[in-house]
This record gives structure tokens, C-alpha cells and sequence, in this order.
């Protein structure tokens, strides 16, 4: 679960692929272009250094379909939200977003039913019952920590608490970035209940820097040392430490219990109404394909969608010795998507944020 700013701007495909800003709405002109497809995307799958799965695949698909890739890159929140405004006048043919964003999306009626070439390998859980949507890369929701300054991670969240964190932690904003709907989700389930998990980041609030739109920069934050904790998400946060050696990842547990975690899949869609629907289409397919799927841990640091491709890459071992013992539990996302805007209120309401 980041994620982030926005302003449209093109993806230079075939060298590198060039994240936008979510501030400006006007449509481009050139989305009429029949060899252009335009994604609206959560952050974390675009490397660092033009070095990601997002520019690994989009270059492979220019190649080979002569179709250009517009790249814009937003909160998880803020993508749906973008496509929601221009829904009488859909600018985007792809969206690629978190839980409970997708399922968000979804319900508004933003997504067109399309089942991507290879989506019977994508587990019930990680697609669309009506086939709207479905995840093209699997994640787990996660902390990270300076490896420098903290020779040992935290292991619960009440460690947190502690003043050595003072303005030294920081975790995005719940409602925005998907990452931080994360944290909420998260604190719900290991604390037992909203009331206690409010209680409990009312306190935290005392230590925390303030809101953030995008988990994506908080790990450049980490490694420097501005910051010693944050939240994030295993697959962007694995990618990041390749160039960020002080970034460690780890998982919060509550005082005397097990850590936990929960899949925060990377769940793709058509949009309705899409200017490039068939083009859509092809990109989606070739999310799914096997090639793509395989570089998934290899590239990104992340974990296929499909049950039937099995990497064993230094980074899928690497990934799941992360995750051996850590407990992954299931949200109702159901209930999470119904009560999503009051959560987030009385989040706010304990928080005062």
C-alpha cells in the first residue's frame, strides 16, 4: 500500500519512461494518437533511476506493438480520483491502483469489464469477482527503517512511542496514498478494533512529522537519516534499498503478538470509455504476459500476479526469507471500501490532522 503529485506528461519510451504530476487536469491532444496508451498509475513500479518493471515492460511494449506508453503518476487516492473528474471526458485508457482504491474505482463505475490474457492464473483474491480489475503485481504492505542509525528494527508498534522517534517517523496520509490506508487498515487488525487503533495513533501523532501524499518519498527521507521509520510497501521499498543501503525493511507487531502484514496488490484496469481502449487492452495483456510476469522479482522486487509463474531469482529468495515469518492476514475489503471515507475521518477527528 505510497503515490503522489500530478501533471501529464509523455513517456519518452525506447530511453525512458517519465513520471508526471497530478496537478494539472486538462486532456493532451495527442491521446487521439492511435499508437499512444495512457496509464494513470499508484507509484513504486517506476525505478529510481528509469531502472523498473514499469520501464522494463513499457519499453518492451513500444518495441514490440509501436505503441507509446503516457505515464502518469499519482496516490492511489489521487489516480481515481483524477479519472473520476474526467470521467465525461476519459483522458486515461489504463488505471493501475491499491486497495481499497481499485474497489473504489470500481464501485463509481470508472472500470470497463476486460479480462487480461493470462488473468485465469491470477488467484481469486487478487482480481475482480465481475472482471473489472486485476493485479498485475503482488505486494505486502511494510515499514522501513534507517539501518544506520537503528543497528536493530523496531518489532512493535508500541516502540514507537518512545521520544527517541520524535520527528523522526513518518507515515502517509490514510485516504490519499494507499500505504497509508495501509497503516490504518493494519493498525485496525493488530490492535483488535478501530477505537483501540485510533487510540493508538493519537499517541503516535505526538512523535509524527505530519501528512504526506506520497509513501515513495519517504524512503529517500530514511536513507538519509531525516527520518528513522516511515511506512511503505515490500515492493517498492526492496527496489529502493538496491540504491538506498541504509533502507531496511520490517513489520509491526503489537506488544506481545506476531508481526503481520497483508497483500497490497498493484491492481490494473481499463477505463471506461477509454480513448485507446484497444490499446489498453494490448498493454494490459502484456502486464500479464509471461515475460513481464517473470520479471516481476527480478526487476521490480516484487511477486507475480500469476500462480503459475514461479521466479527463483536472487530477489525472489531474497523476498521470501523476508516474508517467512511474518503472518499475512486478509482485510475485508468490502467493509474497507463501504466505510473507507468514515475511517478516514475519524482518523482525522483522533489525530487532528
Amino acid at each position: 500500500m505510497p503515490r503522489n503529485h500530478i501533471k501529464p506528461i509523455a513517456a519518452v519510451l525506447g530511453s525512458l519512461v517519465l513520471a508526471g504530476s497530478l496537478t494539472a487536469c486538462g486532456g493532451d491532444s495527442s491521446a487521439a494518437d492511435a499508437k499512444t496508451v495512457t496509464v494513470y498509475s499508484a507509484d513504486g513500479l517506476k525505478g529510481e533511476n528509469n531502472d523498473g518493471w514499469y520501464d522494463r515492460v513499457f519499453k518492451d511494449f513500444e518495441k514490440q506493438t509501436g505503441i507509446k506508453v503516457k505515464y502518469v503518476e499519482g496516490g492511489s487516492g489521487e489516480v481515481v480520483q483524477r479519472a473520476l473528474r474526467e470521467r465525461s471526458n476519459p483522458q486515461a485508457d489504463v488505471l493501475v491502483t491499491l486497495p481499497p482504491f481499485i474497489q473504489q474505482a470500481d464501485g463509481k463505475g470508472l472500470l470497463a469489464k476486460y479480462a487480461p490474457q493470462g488473468s485465469d492464473q491470477v488467484s481469486g483474491a487478487d482480481k475482480a469477482a465481475d472482471g473489472t480489475w486485476t493485479s498485475v503485481v503482488n505486494n505486502y504492505f511494510g515499514f522501513v527503517y534507517n539501518k544506520k542509525e537503528l543497528k536493530q528494527a523496531p518489532t512493535t508498534w508500541e516502540e514507537l512511542l518512545d521520544a527517541k522517534y520524535k520527528n523522526k517517523l513518518q507515515y502517509s496520509t490514510p485516504g490519499v496514498a494507499g500505504d497509508g490506508t495501509a497503516v490504518l487498515v493494519k493498525a485496525m487488525h493488530d490492535f483488535g478494533d478501530k477505537q483501540a487503533a485510533l487510540d493508538y495513533l493519537k499517541k503516535l501523532q505526538a512523535n509524527n512529522v505530519g501528512p504526506s501524499a506520497s509513501t515513495g518519498k519517504l524512503a529517500p527521507k530514511i536513507d538519509k537519516g531525516e527520518l528513522l521509520v516511515a511506512n511503505g510497501d515490500v515492493q517498492m521499498n526492496y527496489a529502493q534499498s538496491k540504491s538506498m543501503p541504509n533502507l531496511g525493511i520490517w513489520f509491526p507487531a503489537k506488544q506481545g503478538g506476531k508481526a503481520t502484514t497483508f497483500a497490497l496488490p498493484y491492481a490494473a484496469a481499463l477505463l471506461n470509455k477509454a480513448p485507446q481502449s484497444e490499446n489498453g487492452k494490448k498493454l494490459l495483456d502484456f502486464m500479464l504476459g509471461r515475460t513481464a510476469q517473470q520479471q516481476v522479482s527480478e526487476i521490480g522486487g516484487g511477486f507475480s500476479a500469476r500462480t503459475d509463474v514461479k521466479a527463483t531469482d536472487a530477489n525472489a529468495i531474497a523476498l521470501t526469507k523476508l516474508m517467512d515469518s511474518v503472518e499475512v492476514f486478509e482485510p475485508d475489503w468490502n467493509d474497507i471500501d463501504k466505510n473507507l471515507q468514515t475511517y478516514v475521518d475519524d482518523w482525522k477527528s483522533a489525530t487532528n490532522s
